[in-house]
């Protein structure tokens, strides 16, 4: 790897984050008489869905907040699904709400989210958290995008005028991440499968952000020299050379990128551990403006 390239240590970063949270956190006790409350529901025992959901209450808990885990079997009606996220819509001590996805496929997942409130929506997905952000409206915003905007203005400060590309249109990622982008006011392009000459579009860009799901498909030469590359991918080749399981890449070919980008996230350790440390960020403002209180500063 070249000289001059920085690596985006994402989880020092999400440390840090999750450190003036949890201080943040008795002022709204004191104010309030009780902790801010997250409640996370799984349905059915996917193995990977049931660690994140722990990892989620083990880092709320160290937060000083209140964990509510609640689990349906995977045979669960959607009429149950949507009755135990009405009940936290109602339940005083729950700030935010989490619906651990993907759901067992005879659930509609888009019908589930949307029985959330808004206001307790923390990971941003319901509609009208949607429609907050393309209108520019405070409301809950997805944290995986909001996690990359922080590292995005870590390291360079102002966005204001920057070039940003964003490859793939999610719902999840890609939305969401533009919408933010232009809230602080980059000029943006989303790019995806059908985009033409991709190589070209995302080589003009001082921003790159990779959400496609796809390993290794931004090259090092797609990469405009000082740019900075946000890879939100995360993916796991086929074992080689005897190995019990493959490595885990992003969506970036992370060497050649390395070479001639200003900063670059790696993959583990770039974007992923800011997801959680975001999810208490957003638990926490919730609890604020629930409570009627101003946003916590700082965050």
């Amino acid at each position: 790897m070249a000289a001059g390239a920085h690596i985006i240590d994402g989880k020092a970063f999400a440390a840090g984050l999750r450190v003036r949270i949890a201080e943040a956190v008795p002022a709204f006790r004191a104010a309030t008489g009780r902790a801010p409350g997250l409640a996370v529901v799984l349905v059915g025992d996917d193995p990977a869905s049931a660690v994140y959901v722990g990892s989620k209450g083990k880092a709320t808990v160290a937060a000083g907040m209140e964990s509510f885990e609640h689990r349906l079997p995977a045979d669960a009606t959607q009429e149950e699904v949507e009755a135990l996220l009405a009940s936290l819509n109602a339940d005083d001590a729950v700030d935010g709400i989490l619906l651990q996805l993907p759901l067992p496929g005879h659930l509609d997942e888009q019908r589930a989210v949307a029985t959330i409130d808004p206001d307790k929506d923390v990971d941003g997905l319901t509609p009208v958290s949607a429609g907050r952000l393309a209108l520019g409206i405070a409301g809950m915003v997805p944290c995986t995008p909001y996690g990359c905007l922080l590292l995005l203005q870590d390291r360079l400060g102002d966005l204001s005028g920057k070039d940003a590309v964003v490859v793939g249109r999610s719902i999840l990622v890609g939305k969401p991440m533009a919408a933010l982008l232009l809230g602080a006011n980059c000029t943006v392009t989303v790019a995806h499968s059908r985009t033409k000459d991709l190589p070209a579009l995302v080589r003009r860009a001082d921003i790159v952000v990779a959400a496609v799901g796809r390993p290794e498909m931004v090259r090092g030469d797609w990469i405009k020299p000082g740019a900075v590359v946000i890879d939100v991918g995360i993916n796991r080749l086929p074992p080689a050379d005897g190995a019990a399981k493959g490595r885990l890449v992003g969506d970036v070919a992370y060497a050649e990128a390395a070479a001639v980008a200003d900063a670059i996230t790696p993959v583990p350790g770039g974007v992923g551990p800011m997801t959680i440390a975001c999810l208490l960020r957003n638990t926490l403002v919730a609890a604020h403006r629930r409570a009627g209180l101003a946003d916590p500063e700082g965050f």
